[in-house]
């Protein structure tokens, strides 16, 4: 995906994201696939899911599978 597809994207910030510097942004693209970033770190780069891929993230998130990573 090119940068000005990136860039054109309608991007939405999580409603948890606050001002310690947790800006997560999620933006779907023009391909079906969902763009999720760091806007305080943009050279980071973006991670690229499918709708499948994200369906699945979003479960486990919602059911704990991922609570041993954070503090």
């Amino acid at each position: 995906m090119s940068s000005p597809h990136l860039a054109a994207a309608r991007w939405r910030i999580s409603s948890f994201s606050g001002n310690n510097g947790t800006c997560v942004q999620v933006a779907a693209l023009p391909d079906g696939r969902i763009a999720v970033c760091n806007s305080n770190r943009p050279a980071d780069g973006v991670v690229l899911f499918t709708p499948a891929e994200m369906t699945a993230w979003i479960h486990g998130v919602k059911a704990g599978e991922f609570d041993d990573l954070t503090t």
